[in-house]
């Protein structure tokens, strides 16, 4: 049996026998009488059920969930319960997340989001054991019925998961019940497009300024994360003499040799980067100064650019301009090279950023067209046949926006780079003061 006794200050504690003959004692606090009794009650019926080998009734294991941490704490201190028998869903992701001191801001704003959708369909004081596979599918569906894009509700899966995983580490739960659901999200081709030179060329032309042409080059010349990596760029990273330029990779710095990558000093990029570097003050190291926080975002300031260009916006405004550089340079060099440049792997591209463009039906079915249209022109053809295929072939000539162009990409050889750095330092302009700049 446990006694209860009253302390200074309307303290109260309650002391038993545990199995092992040891005296144990757990203080309440300031608590009332007839909360005090039914806690001893409880304290009780655990010690029996130790007594007896028997597990908690329901009854036991609900009233357990409920009460509150501090409580829950001491009971586990005594030995009367598992610390896994009264973890809640919501403290547990709230001591991971706080635990993870090697994730940056903005992934833990992804995070609390997922554990927003977790709480909202458990319930805070849900127990991680009693949540069942069952429970997951039913949490799958829920996602679905607010409105939740299917990426979304796959990336929180996938969330919720990790969560799960860690628990099930730490010995708190037997099993993930998220385990069996899908969390791959998907690559959506119908977000897929291809920025036409054309139509970059009348963004740049409507940018209100030089560091903002340069954010626009370097997505789509130069294949960077914007905003990431072109904020976290130094002059230093350049490297004039040899074409190169280190690019610093925040989202990839957690992975092995993921901090950085080099990609070429491209062509089309020399003369944005040269009209920044002119204008950039002296002891001025930042390529771009006029954001700070590389967790910025500049979507809607590129709105309202490509608002005054005279086009609509594509789907997903960086991530294509992206995607399309990939595109281009795949026609040119090895996959797993622009893999490195653009900073991903092979898989990835090929899932996520590759197109085909119109350029490349254009290029396969051109010279079977004139090889069935001097087929048609013999003696013996019909003018209905004839007619058809002119239709045909006059459709295809049609050059719509967003086709990649055939010229304007040539490879970066070191001679070419060496070339150019050559000419660079002799260009009217350039900054004698270079080297303190880097």
């Amino acid at each position: 049996m446990a006694s209860m006794t009253l302390e200074a200050g309307g303290r109260r504690m309650i002391q038993f026998v545990a199995v092992d003959k040891s005296r144990k004692t757990i203080r309440l606090g300031v608590i009332s009488k007839r909360n005090a009794e039914a806690v001893k009650a409880r304290i009780e019926e655990l010690v029996s059920c130790q007594r007896v080998g028997q597990p908690p009734t329901p009854e036991l294991n609900q009233w357990l969930t409920e009460i509150g941490a501090d409580l829950g704490s001491r009971l586990v201190k005594a030995g009367l319960v598992e610390r896994r028998s009264i973890v809640r869903l919501a403290d547990f992701i709230d001591e991971y997340i706080a635990g993870r001191s090697d994730t940056k801001a903005s992934t833990i704003l992804v995070w609390k989001r997922a554990r927003t959708h977790l709480v909202a369909h458990f319930g805070a004081n849900k127990c991680l054991r009693e949540i069942t596979p069952h429970d997951a599918d039913c949490f799958r569906i829920a996602l679905g019925e607010r409105g939740l894009a299917e990426a979304t509700a796959r990336r929180t899966i996938g969330l919720a998961k990790q969560f799960f995983r860690a628990a099930e580490r730490a010995r708190l739960i037997d099993e993930n019940p998220f385990a069996g659901l899908a969390a791959a999200v998907p690559a959506n081709k119908e977000r897929a497009y291809f920025v036409s030179r054309e139509e970059i060329h009348a963004v740049l032309d409507a940018c209100p300024d030089h560091e903002w042409r340069l954010l626009v080059a370097l997505a789509r010349f130069g294949g960077v994360r914007v905003p990431s990596e072109p904020l976290s760029m130094r002059w230093s990273d350049i490297d004039w003499d040899r074409g190169r330029i280190r690019v610093p990779s925040p989202k990839t710095a957690h992975h092995e040799n993921g901090k950085e990558r080099f990609i070429p000093f491209f062509p089309e990029l020399e003369p944005f980067l040269l009209e920044s570097y002119r204008r950039a003050g002296n002891g001025e190291s930042r390529v771009i100064t006029r954001y700070l926080d590389s967790g910025a975002n500049l979507r809607t300031q590129l709105l309202k650019i490509i608002g005054r260009a005279g086009l609509s916006p594509w789907p997903r405004l960086w991530q294509n301009m992206r995607a399309s550089r990939e595109t281009e340079l795949v026609e040119q060099f090895p996959a797993h090279v622009v893999a490195a440049w653009i900073g991903h792997s092979v898989t990835v591209a090929e899932k996520n950023y590759l197109q085909v463009t119109d350029d490349h039906f254009t290029r396969a079915t051109n010279g079977a067209l004139q090889n069935a249209l001097q087929c048609l022109h013999a003696p013996g053809s019909t003018d209905s046949e004839r007619a058809r295929l002119h239709g045909r072939k006059r459709h295809s000539e049609v050059q719509p926006s967003g086709r990649m162009g055939v010229t304007g990409l040539e490879p970066v050889t070191s001679s070419m780079s060496t070339m150019r750095a050559s000419q660079l330092r002799h260009t009217p302009g350039w900054p004698a003061e270079r080297g303190q700049r880097e």
